[in-house]
Protein backbone atom coordinates (compact mmCIF):
# COMPACT_ATOMS: atom_id res chain seq x y z
CA UNK A 1 0.00 0.00 0.00
CA UNK A 2 1.31 3.44 -0.96
CA UNK A 3 2.38 5.55 1.98
CA UNK A 4 0.70 8.98 2.23
CA UNK A 5 2.88 11.78 0.90
CA UNK A 6 4.03 14.39 3.41
CA UNK A 7 5.27 17.80 2.28
CA UNK A 8 7.51 19.33 4.93
CA UNK A 9 7.10 23.06 4.32
CA UNK A 10 9.60 25.51 5.82
CA UNK A 11 9.06 29.25 5.49
CA UNK A 12 12.26 31.26 5.19
CA UNK A 13 13.09 34.95 5.32
CA UNK A 14 16.79 35.79 5.57
CA UNK A 15 17.27 32.62 7.57
CA UNK A 16 20.32 31.04 5.97
CA UNK A 17 21.86 30.36 9.39
CA UNK A 18 18.76 28.44 10.50
CA UNK A 19 18.71 26.42 7.29
CA UNK A 20 22.38 25.59 7.71
CA UNK A 21 21.80 24.42 11.25
CA UNK A 22 18.48 22.60 11.04
CA UNK A 23 17.83 21.50 7.47
CA UNK A 24 20.12 18.44 7.83
CA UNK A 25 17.89 17.00 10.59
CA UNK A 26 14.81 17.50 8.39
CA UNK A 27 16.45 15.71 5.47
CA UNK A 28 17.35 12.84 7.82
CA UNK A 29 13.64 12.14 8.38
CA UNK A 30 13.09 8.39 8.02
CA UNK A 31 9.48 8.42 6.88
CA UNK A 32 9.50 6.80 3.41
CA UNK A 33 7.39 9.27 1.41
CA UNK A 34 8.19 12.91 2.06
CA UNK A 35 9.59 15.93 0.29
CA UNK A 36 11.04 19.12 1.71
CA UNK A 37 9.84 22.47 0.42
CA UNK A 38 11.43 25.79 1.36
CA UNK A 39 9.12 28.76 0.80
CA UNK A 40 11.20 31.90 0.54
CA UNK A 41 9.61 35.24 1.48
CA UNK A 42 11.81 37.38 -0.82
CA UNK A 43 14.97 37.00 1.28
CA UNK A 44 17.76 39.52 0.75
CA UNK A 45 20.49 37.21 2.03
CA UNK A 46 21.79 34.27 0.00
CA UNK A 47 19.35 31.72 1.46
CA UNK A 48 18.00 30.70 -1.94
CA UNK A 49 21.45 30.19 -3.46
CA UNK A 50 22.56 28.27 -0.37
CA UNK A 51 19.69 25.79 -0.68
CA UNK A 52 20.10 25.48 -4.45
CA UNK A 53 23.81 24.79 -4.24
CA UNK A 54 23.88 22.54 -1.17
CA UNK A 55 20.49 20.81 -1.19
CA UNK A 56 19.34 20.39 -4.80
CA UNK A 57 16.82 17.76 -3.64
CA UNK A 58 14.93 20.47 -1.74
CA UNK A 59 12.17 22.18 -3.73
CA UNK A 60 11.78 25.94 -3.43
CA UNK A 61 8.92 28.36 -3.98
CA UNK A 62 10.03 31.98 -4.29
CA UNK A 63 7.43 34.47 -3.11
CA UNK A 64 7.68 37.91 -4.70
CA UNK A 65 7.68 39.74 -1.35
CA UNK A 66 7.68 39.13 2.39
CA UNK A 67 4.09 38.07 3.01
CA UNK A 68 4.66 37.22 6.66
CA UNK A 69 4.01 33.83 8.21
CA UNK A 70 0.34 33.29 7.44
CA UNK A 71 0.12 34.57 3.88
CA UNK A 72 3.65 33.38 3.15
CA UNK A 73 2.58 29.80 3.70
CA UNK A 74 -0.69 30.33 1.83
CA UNK A 75 1.17 31.65 -1.21
CA UNK A 76 3.85 28.99 -1.06
CA UNK A 77 1.50 26.04 -0.68
CA UNK A 78 -1.28 26.99 -3.07
CA UNK A 79 0.03 24.83 -5.94
CA UNK A 80 1.59 22.04 -3.86
CA UNK A 81 0.04 18.57 -3.82
CA UNK A 82 0.29 15.85 -1.21
CA UNK A 83 -1.70 14.15 1.53
CA UNK A 84 -0.32 16.05 4.51
CA UNK A 85 1.50 19.31 5.10
CA UNK A 86 4.05 19.36 7.92
CA UNK A 87 4.41 23.10 8.47
CA UNK A 88 7.73 23.54 10.23
CA UNK A 89 9.63 26.53 11.58
CA UNK A 90 13.11 26.89 10.13
CA UNK A 91 14.64 26.87 13.64
CA UNK A 92 13.31 23.44 14.63
CA UNK A 93 15.38 20.29 14.95
CA UNK A 94 13.36 17.16 14.22
CA UNK A 95 13.98 13.59 15.25
CA UNK A 96 14.31 10.90 12.57
CA UNK A 97 10.90 9.29 13.20
CA UNK A 98 8.95 12.46 13.97
CA UNK A 99 6.52 12.00 11.07
CA UNK A 100 5.65 8.33 11.52
CA UNK A 101 3.43 8.55 14.59
CA UNK A 102 1.60 11.65 13.34
CA UNK A 103 0.83 10.02 9.99
CA UNK A 104 -0.32 6.89 11.80
CA UNK A 105 -2.58 8.90 14.14
CA UNK A 106 -4.37 10.70 11.30
CA UNK A 107 -4.56 7.65 9.06
CA UNK A 108 -6.31 5.71 11.84
CA UNK A 109 -8.60 8.60 12.83
CA UNK A 110 -10.34 10.37 9.94
CA UNK A 111 -12.04 12.81 12.35
CA UNK A 112 -8.65 14.33 13.25
CA UNK A 113 -7.82 17.22 10.94
CA UNK A 114 -4.50 18.36 12.38
CA UNK A 115 -2.02 17.50 15.09
CA UNK A 116 1.33 18.48 16.51
CA UNK A 117 4.33 16.71 18.04
CA UNK A 118 5.73 17.32 21.49
CA UNK A 119 7.88 20.46 21.44
CA UNK A 120 10.89 20.52 23.73
CA UNK A 121 13.43 23.31 24.10
CA UNK A 122 16.44 23.00 21.82
CA UNK A 123 18.81 24.42 24.45
CA UNK A 124 17.24 22.53 27.36
CA UNK A 125 16.00 19.28 25.93
CA UNK A 126 14.32 18.02 29.11
CA UNK A 127 12.02 21.07 29.26
CA UNK A 128 8.94 21.99 27.26
CA UNK A 129 9.24 24.77 24.68
CA UNK A 130 7.16 27.93 24.79
CA UNK A 131 5.75 27.76 21.26
CA UNK A 132 3.62 24.65 21.66
CA UNK A 133 4.83 22.31 24.41
CA UNK A 134 2.41 19.33 24.39
CA UNK A 135 -0.72 20.85 22.90
CA UNK A 136 -2.54 24.15 23.23
CA UNK A 137 -5.72 25.40 24.91
CA UNK A 138 -7.43 28.76 25.58
CA UNK A 139 -8.72 29.88 28.97
CA UNK A 140 -11.94 31.74 29.77
CA UNK A 141 -10.24 35.08 29.17
CA UNK A 142 -8.85 34.21 25.75
CA UNK A 143 -5.27 33.55 26.87
CA UNK A 144 -3.61 30.66 24.99
CA UNK A 145 -1.58 28.19 27.04
CA UNK A 146 -0.12 24.74 26.59
CA UNK A 147 0.28 21.54 28.51
CA UNK A 148 3.76 22.13 29.84
CA UNK A 149 3.79 25.92 29.48
CA UNK A 150 1.68 28.65 31.06
CA UNK A 151 2.68 32.25 30.29
CA UNK A 152 6.49 32.31 30.65
CA UNK A 153 6.78 29.22 32.83
CA UNK A 154 7.80 25.96 31.14
CA UNK A 155 7.80 22.63 32.93
CA UNK A 156 10.37 19.89 32.89
CA UNK A 157 9.28 16.96 30.77
CA UNK A 158 8.95 13.88 32.97
CA UNK A 159 6.38 12.12 30.82
CA UNK A 160 3.42 13.85 32.46
CA UNK A 161 1.89 14.80 29.07
CA UNK A 162 2.82 11.76 27.04
CA UNK A 163 -0.67 10.61 26.07
CA UNK A 164 -2.05 11.44 22.64
CA UNK A 165 -5.25 13.43 23.12
CA UNK A 166 -7.46 16.18 21.71
CA UNK A 167 -6.33 19.77 22.25
CA UNK A 168 -7.75 23.13 21.20
CA UNK A 169 -4.88 24.23 18.98
CA UNK A 170 -1.72 22.79 17.51
CA UNK A 171 1.35 24.95 17.22
CA UNK A 172 2.30 26.56 13.91
CA UNK A 173 5.95 25.77 14.72
CA UNK A 174 5.26 22.14 13.79
CA UNK A 175 1.71 21.84 12.46
CA UNK A 176 0.70 18.59 10.76
CA UNK A 177 -2.49 19.01 8.73
CA UNK A 178 -4.42 17.29 5.97
CA UNK A 179 -3.76 19.05 2.66
CA UNK A 180 -7.43 18.79 1.70
CA UNK A 181 -8.51 20.63 4.84
CA UNK A 182 -5.84 23.30 4.53
CA UNK A 183 -7.12 24.03 1.04
CA UNK A 184 -10.83 23.79 1.91
CA UNK A 185 -10.39 26.31 4.73
CA UNK A 186 -8.19 28.66 2.67
CA UNK A 187 -5.17 28.04 4.87
CA UNK A 188 -4.21 30.64 7.45
CA UNK A 189 -6.07 33.92 7.82
CA UNK A 190 -3.56 36.38 6.33
CA UNK A 191 -4.86 39.18 8.56
CA UNK A 192 -2.84 37.66 11.39
CA UNK A 193 0.46 38.12 9.45
CA UNK A 194 2.32 36.23 12.19
CA UNK A 195 1.25 34.74 15.57
CA UNK A 196 -2.16 33.32 16.54
CA UNK A 197 -2.86 32.23 12.96
CA UNK A 198 -2.63 28.55 13.91
CA UNK A 199 -5.12 29.01 16.76
CA UNK A 200 -7.57 30.61 14.37
CA UNK A 201 -7.14 27.82 11.80
CA UNK A 202 -7.56 25.09 14.43
CA UNK A 203 -10.67 26.85 15.75
CA UNK A 204 -12.16 26.94 12.25
CA UNK A 205 -11.36 23.27 11.71
CA UNK A 206 -13.13 22.36 14.93
CA UNK A 207 -16.16 24.42 13.97
CA UNK A 208 -16.30 22.30 10.82
CA UNK A 209 -16.29 19.08 12.86
CA UNK A 210 -12.60 18.15 12.82
CA UNK A 211 -10.53 17.34 15.89
CA UNK A 212 -7.09 18.72 16.79
CA UNK A 213 -4.69 16.42 18.61
CA UNK A 214 -1.21 16.23 20.05
CA UNK A 215 0.90 13.11 19.46
CA UNK A 216 3.76 13.17 22.00
CA UNK A 217 5.39 10.06 20.50
CA UNK A 218 6.62 12.53 17.92
CA UNK A 219 9.27 14.87 19.34
CA UNK A 220 10.94 17.99 17.95
CA UNK A 221 13.22 20.63 19.50
CA UNK A 222 12.61 24.35 19.10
Amino acid sequence: MKMPKVVIAILNWNGKSWLQKFLPSVLATQYPNFEVLVIDNASTDDSVDFVTENYPQVAQVLNDKNYGFACGYNEGLKDISGDYFAILNSDVEVTPEWLDSMVDLLERNPDIGACQPKLLAYNEKNSFEYAGASGGFIDWYGFPFCRGRIFDTSEKDSGQYDEARPVFWATGAALFIRVKLFEEHSGFDADFFAHMEEIDLCWRLQNAGHQIWVEPKSVVYH
